[in-house]
């Protein structure tokens, strides 16, 4: 679907572009996102059941709202969500994420002069410990985001789900920016939360924990990250974060082989 945009004198056919977004009790961080793409000619909410003011927010601000509970898993919902939305181009963001100005406007110079790609990836920056962290793994973290959905669709497990096109892949220069936490105990949290999903995908995988992955995974992780990536550079705010990574690793494959030792003694 297009539409027809006059300026400066001329007609140019311009792609219409949904900004898709997937919620769950975010009433503290939803409004900022959606201002973000507000650009955009159709914003899409699909929540999982809210039972904060998520929904009633993305409505008041002329969201068009779907419920879908429970919870299918991020790869269904998001690709549910992208299969309602009424146009062929997905602008795909997170509640914890924003639209940057200079990044709207190239989004809205490629859709004004023509998509060329059928996906686009967009670098990501996250904002912890009081700075935007550009080094360590986490920069710059390109996430393909803008997309043509007729070529393309979310895959992956029970997390790290991404969008995979048919055809050729642009990068956009300018960035998203990512607030995924908001102190060091929700980090921690988070943390929790995601080793545990990685586990169950790697049991059912038949994946097993080695010594190697409990002892030299942990390590290569924080020498990557503050070393090889940059996290030196970052002051203490670096430190802190290429050790939490370096922790997640420990943490998933110590949970795997917890795992494993119990499934040993059951029989």
């Amino acid at each position: 679907m297009v539409r027809r945009r006059i300026k400066e004198g001329y007609t140019a056919t311009v792609a219409r572009i949904s900004a898709v977004l997937i919620t769950l009790n975010e009433e503290a961080r939803v409004r900022d996102a959606l201002e973000s793409v507000a650009f955009c000619d159709e914003i899409l909410v699909m929540d999982a059941g809210s039972t904060d003011r998520t929904r009633e927010i993305a409505a008041a601000m002329g969201a068009h709202v779907v419920v879908n509970s429970p919870w299918p898993g991020f790869v269904a919902q998001r690709n549910l969500a992208v299969s309602i939305a009424r146009n062929e181009w997905i602008l795909a963001l997170d509640a914890d994420e924003r639209i940057t100005s200079p990044l709207r406007d190239e989004i809205l110079s490629l859709a004004e002069h023509g998509f060329n790609r059928s996906g686009y990836r967009i670098p990501r920056v996250t904002w912890h410990l009081g700075r935007f962290i550009r080094g360590t793994d986490w920069y710059p973290d390109p996430q393909l985001r803008l997309f043509d959905r007729r070529k393309g669709r979310w895959r992956g497990g029970r997390i790290h789900e991404s969008v995979l096109v048919d055809g050729a892949v642009g990068r956009l220069r300018h960035e998203i920016e990512h607030y995924p936490y908001s102190d060091i105990s929700d980090h921690l949290r988070r943390i929790e939360r995601y080793t545990t999903l990685w586990t169950a995908g790697a049991r059912e995988a038949g994946r097993r924990s080695r010594l190697a992955d409990l002892l030299v995974a942990p390590a290569w992780s924080f020498a990557r990250n503050y070393a090889i990536r940059g996290g030196f550079k970052l002051g203490t705010a670096g430190l802190i974060i290429s050790l939490l990574n370096a922790h997640y690793t420990f943490l998933k494959f110590a949970k795997l082989w917890e795992h494993a030792r119990r499934h040993e003694s059951e029989e």
